[in-house]
């Protein structure tokens, strides 16, 4: 089976629009969704409702911090993340913040563990952003393959029997094959919100049969997105970091 991963859509739904395009083009046949469905984006009613949707048809889908924020003020972020969570509440409707609330923090699925954070204390909202962050994320699961997001930089790490780590950037329309004898933890780059220096919207396709992964890049109307942003009142820079992929 072929699985189209998305992680940390942001409300952008330019590029989740675009990326669904991709991905059924490209032969995906399961959804998987990693979370932070809202936040910084201007259209979190459309991405939670598209969202909501999926997984009718079967997808599955975790929830984020930025999810967990919309019905919690216990998650604490920056000003500009902050308000525009707050702005987030005042938009969603009942349905839709049930069903942010309701995702699990993980799910197993066979041999592949999905999470938005890490796999050690999901509920702390750890990243991953080196080689030790990636080895305590493995060592707290069986897992063959576990994904995740979070970061907003995509990154393949892997762990052999004897806890050897290796780690590299994954390039664009490159299959991977993950080696059946390592643990491998695949970390997603952003749909909404690339900040690895490329603006394109980032997600990945898993074969489930072959073990490969493809990390993809797909170019979407930026200025849209950033207009949206601006002409509801939202902070600027974050229309404007959309363009720079930061």
């Amino acid at each position: 089976m072929r699985l189209a991963v998305f992680a940390d859509i942001h409300a952008n739904r330019q590029a989740f629009d675009a990326c669904l395009k991709v991905a059924r083009a490209r032969g995906a046949e399961r959804i998987v969704l990693l979370g932070d469905f809202v936040g910084y984006g201007a259209d979190p009613e459309w991405v939670v409702d598209t969202a909501m949707e999926l997984v009718r048809q079967g997808a599955v889908a975790v929830r984020g911090n930025h999810d967990q924020a919309v019905n919690s003020t216990a998650e604490t972020m920056n000003a500009e993340a902050q308000m525009a969570i707050e702005w987030t509440r005042g938009r969603l409707g009942a349905p839709q913040r049930r069903f942010l609330a309701e995702l699990p923090l993980t799910v197993e699925d066979q041999d592949r563990l999905y999470v938005h954070s890490e796999a050690s204390q999901p509920a702390r909202w750890h990243y991953v952003r080196a080689t030790p962050d990636a080895a305590r994320c493995m060592i707290a699961t069986p897992a063959h393959v576990t994904f995740c997001g979070h970061i907003h930089r995509p990154a393949l790490y892997s762990m052999s029997a004897t806890a050897k780590m290796t780690s590299f950037v994954p390039k664009t329309d490159v299959p991977v094959q993950l080696l059946r004898g390592r643990q491998w933890l695949a970390v997603l780059g952003s749909v909404g919100q690339p900040r690895d220096g490329n603006p394109a919207a980032s997600f990945a396709l898993f074969d489930t049969d072959s073990c490969e992964i493809t990390y993809c890049r797909v170019p979407y109307d930026i200025e849209t997105a950033a207009s949206r942003i601006r002409d509801n009142g939202l902070p600027h820079w974050l229309a404007d970091r959309l363009s720079q992929g930061r």
